[in-house]
């Protein structure tokens, strides 16, 4: 596997209509058909028929929105994905928004320059994952982290 070959991020969900609903509503995204199909499967258990519902944003990065099927491998992992992650340009609004449809602020930081405003924060709702938003001033620094990771040789 490459890095350059990751083209989604699969989240699995309780209600796939309200998390879509939600995503587009707050961030943004749009969405292709919702297909509903019945998958055939092999487990280590035997063949089993697997009642899928997802979607995909139509934006990238690519979200893939999985709905909960009990007893499967398609259920929310507490240990999966932590959070996503979102460049803001005032996080203060952004957190307000998030806050005005159903998230909670789990922690919070401010810039240490005494202006009282917030360098980024992370929120929980009653769907999906956590979101950080993480204030743009960041965004050089975190640029440069990024460019010390060393690409493996060819």
């Amino acid at each position: 596997m490459k890095p350059e070959d990751l083209h989604h991020t699969g989240i699995v969900v309780d209600d796939l209509d309200a998390t879509m609903e939600w995503f587009s509503k707050v961030a943004g995204y749009w969405w292709t058909d919702v297909v509903d199909v019945e998958q055939v499967g092999v487990t280590p258990q035997g063949e089993v028929t697997i009642p899928m519902r997802m979607v995909y944003s139509g934006s990238e990065p690519r979200l893939e929105f999985l709905q909960t099927v009990p007893g499967t491998i398609w259920t929310p992992a507490d240990s999966g994905m932590h959070h996503i992650g979102y460049w803001s340009d005032d996080v203060e609004s952004d957190l307000a928004a998030l806050e005005d449809n159903g998230m909670r602020c789990e922690v919070k930081s401010y810039i240490p320059d005494g202006s009282g405003k917030l360098l980024w924060a992370y929120c929980k709702g009653p769907t999906g994952r956590r979101i950080e938003l993480v204030g743009r001033a960041m965004q050089p620094f975190v640029e440069y982290w990024w460019s010390t990771a060393d690409s493996p040789s060819s």
